[in-house]
């Protein structure tokens, strides 16, 4: 081994945890000449636990966008990719954003006369500008090449109901809204994104929230409870999970949508990843890069299933009714069910936990050598 070879080395022990620090003074054994590697690396139940959080981390999966297996790998293949290249990028994108940009247009130029000179005629307005969303969450459908298919009645607006759905990407809420103006339950966004949110989407009684701030949980849930109630407003829906998963998995539902003591309407989405994966990864990139994935995509292909209107059940808590509906949707879109909350996606582990397990693996890495040496010394 050279000189930088030795130099690096001790550098990276430098940042390694010591086993020692974690431990009280005077509970350290006399090291022995006689100690090997093996003894010290010998502690299985601490590797075991290690090595299985590692190997069934269905928490992190949750969260990841799995690439699709590449197909063009040789010489008869790659001409055929390439083309594909030069006609989504050259032809079909250029096609999407003249179809986006006209659809901005019709709908610009139809909702703000509407939106201020029919103040008077609230009955009037409401009912166009919940039509004119509805086009313009059309043309951003047509811009993906969407292909989508819907199964079950078309959702009517009644009082006391809500529906829930699985969430994987804020395209979930325009595939919804493009058949019927949902009044949604959503994160507030930075950017264009909040500007529609704050203007176009909140004349269609949509309700923003922030994630970060806990009176913001008071605010909605005042605001839930007083939309269920009026027979005029849209119908109201929620995305439980609270975060986009990956349309793999389902995690935990919030149970403030089934607390509302209204029937809950479940609507199962599923995308077929053939032509793209539509799952948004808010921490890695904006909504404006993801929808330019979509739009130079072949296309957008997803189904859509309006389930069977449930009800709370006699001695049912509302956690075990968010559990059911979320049985229900899981087995009609094929994915699968993990006991996380999504939740802790936004947040990190207790400090108080981390030093507890170091503490448990300083002990274990201890006791073991002390154990080892007094074979030894007999």
């Amino acid at each position: 081994m050279n000189t930088r070879d030795l130099k690096l080395s001790s550098e990276l022990d430098l940042d390694r945890p010591n086993p020692e620090d974690y431990l009280p003074s005077g509970s350290i054994p006399e090291s022995h000449p006689k100690l090997r590697l093996s003894d010290l690396l010998d502690i299985s139940p601490a590797l075991t636990e290690a090595a299985g959080a590692i190997v069934d981390d269905s928490f992190t999966r949750c969260f990841k966008s799995n690439p699709p297996e590449p197909w063009n790998w040789n010489v008869y293949l790659f001409p055929l990719w390439c083309c594909g290249v030069v006609i989504r990028y050259g032809i079909l994108f250029p096609v999407s954003v003249l179809v986006l940009t006209i659809g901005w247009i019709i709908f610009l130029l139809c909702y703000i006369p509407v939106h201020f000179l029919l103040k008077g005629n609230e009955k009037l307005r409401k009912r166009l500008e919940r039509c004119l969303v509805e086009l313009i969450c059309s043309f951003f459908v047509a811009s993906w090449t969407g292909v989508v298919k819907y199964h079950g009645p078309r959702p009517s607006r009644r009082p006391q109901q809500v529906f829930v759905a699985n969430h994987t990407s804020m395209i979930d809420f325009i595939i919804l809204e493009q058949m019927t103006a949902f009044s949604v339950i959503m994160q507030k966004h930075p950017g264009w994104v909040g500007l529609v949110q704050s203007t176009i989407l909140e004349s269609v009684g949509c309700i923003w929230f922030n994630r970060t701030e806990a009176k913001d949980r008071e605010i909605v849930a005042r605001k839930l409870r007083a939309h269920v109630q009026g027979a005029d407003n849209n119908p109201l829906l929620i995305f439980p999970e609270g975060t986009c998963v990956n349309n793999h998995y389902t995690v935990m539902f919030k149970k403030g949508a089934f607390e509302l003591g209204c029937t809950v309407c479940p609507i199962a989405i599923k995308y077929n990843k053939i032509f793209v994966d539509a799952f948004w990864n808010s921490r890695k990139q904006s909504f404006s890069t993801h929808l330019l994935q979509l739009m130079t995509s072949w296309a957008v292909v997803c189904d859509v299933w309006y389930l069977e209107p449930q009800t709370l059940r006699p001695g049912e808590t509302p956690i075990e009714f968010a559990e059911r509906v979320r049985d229900i949707i899981t087995a009609r879109a094929g994915l699968k069910k993990v006991p996380w909350d999504g939740y802790l996606k936004y947040s990190r582990p207790n400090p108080k936990f981390t030093e507890r397990k170091q503490q448990i693996f300083a002990e274990s890495v201890m006791q073991h050598l002390e154990e080892r040496s007094k074979q030894i010394r007999r």
